[in-house]
């Protein structure tokens, strides 16, 4: 007996097999939560698996594309370019959570209403501020970053550097050829991670800060649509074909909440979009530490709500403050689930204003919007990567590889 065409695609479709096991996920979460607690390693182990996988492919595709570029000066000003890039794109990003957060007002509700968790994990040390030190030493993509950077350049100057990098360029086609099947994988680590945030937090938890959830989403939404549609059109390029190209990357990471789980693979479509080795290699790593759009975007509207929450008015002074604050310690959550609540308790504990049990409110529905931020995070830096290719001139028209795509030229 045959199957159904929509089976078919659905046992051939990875898109479709994500979307199908996060729905399962939920279903298993809302009215089976104990059980669905239980699913929670496979979700934790198969982004473990994933993050195998990143250390190799930043340091093969740095390395062999920094090694064989002619003018390594390009490489400096491409680095440079990003590096202005995020910072211009982050702070637009956290302007636009605060005027959002004002307009919208989420915080104006009754305190009452709002169940409260144990915080007392992040408001033990209240006066530790941003370590870069501490940054630096602790990120691993930085370090692997920095490490293929050095040998690209030395590699660059080596008169074997072509036959290496013809070996180097073999392993990378067997490292993604290994992740291409790992891949398959997917829609197990993506109903464990969304079966266990169902279970353990429910739905019901979404009620009471609806408000706050819905501006923090609302806003990311435009954000991406307006903000980051508008620089890829100004670039002859279309978000939407972009979007198309990494849906499965995108519904991963919806069920995941982490960003990390989707570099490797994500990498590699931008290459077969059209974005030189070198350019990826380099935007990819380096803004996911330093260019997290739906972070800043929830670090601050989660201050503003808080101020609201508290009835704390806050001068033009003290925006600005809290802008140049999360400037530097948005650089903190590099797309790590729970990583943005820390870098949030850090930030009021520098202001030194709000009331710091003020995030036992937020803990129960931060899973939740941890999604938006990664989701957010992740389009933030593909779109980087396409506007510093193309302004590179580091684009190659995908046209001729691509059939039935709207070109971006």
């Amino acid at each position: 007996m045959s199957c159904s065409p929509f089976f078919r695609r659905l046992l051939h479709n990875l898109t479709l097999r994500v979307l199908a096991a996060i729905a399962c996920g939920v279903l298993l979460g809302h009215f089976a939560p104990d059980t669905a607690i239980r699913m929670e390693p496979l979700g934790k182990w198969f982004i473990e698996l994933i993050k195998l996988f990143i250390g190799p492919i930043i340091f093969l595709t740095i390395v062999t594309g920094i090694s064989g570029m002619s003018d390594l000066k390009k490489a400096g000003r491409i680095g440079i370019k990003s590096l202005l890039y995020f910072e211009i794109v982050t702070t637009l990003a956290l302007t636009i959570g605060i005027a959002v957060a004002y307009l919208l007002q989420p915080g104006h509700i009754d305190r009452q209403q709002l169940s409260i968790q144990d915080a007392s994990r992040y408001t033990l040390q209240p006066d530790a501020g941003f370590d870069w030190l501490d940054f630096l030493s602790s990120n691993f993509t930085l370090q692997v970053l920095c490490l293929a950077l050095l040998t690209g350049i030395l590699l660059h100057y080596s008169k074997s550097r072509f036959r290496i990098n013809q070996v180097l360029n073999s392993i990378s086609h067997y490292v993604f050829k290994a992740l291409k099947y790992v891949m398959y994988l997917a829609p197990i680590g993506a109903f464990g991670g969304m079966a266990y945030t169902i279970g353990k937090f429910g739905l019901h938890t979404l009620v009471p800060l609806a408000k706050l959830m819905g501006s923090v989403y609302l806003t990311m939404f435009l954000f991406i649509v307006l903000i980051l549609g508008s620089i890829l059109a100004y670039y002859g390029m279309s978000l939407w074909t972009l979007l198309k190209k990494i849906k499965e990357e995108l519904l991963l990471v919806l069920a995941t909440s982490s960003s990390e789980s989707a570099l490797p693979s994500v990498m590699k479509k931008l290459e077969d979009m059209g974005c030189s080795k070198p350019v990826v290699g380099l935007v990819i790593p380096t803004g996911y530490s330093f260019n997290l759009d739906g972070t800043s975007i929830y670090l601050s509207m989660s201050v503003i709500f808080l101020a609201q929450l508290y009835g704390v008015p806050l001068s033009m002074s003290e925006l600005l403050t809290i802008i140049g604050i999360l400037m530097i310690t948005s650089k903190g959550a590099a797309g790590v689930t729970g990583s943005g609540f820390v870098v949030l308790a850090s930030t009021l504990a520098t202001l030194h204003k709000i009331p710091l049990e003020g995030l036992a409110f937020l803990l129960g529905i931060d899973k939740f919007m941890s999604e938006a931020r990664a989701l957010t995070n992740l389009i933030g830096n593909s779109v980087a990567t396409l506007v510093i290719a193309k302004s590179e001139k580091e684009f190659i028209d995908p046209r001729s590889d691509f059939d039935g795509i709207a070109p971006y030229y």
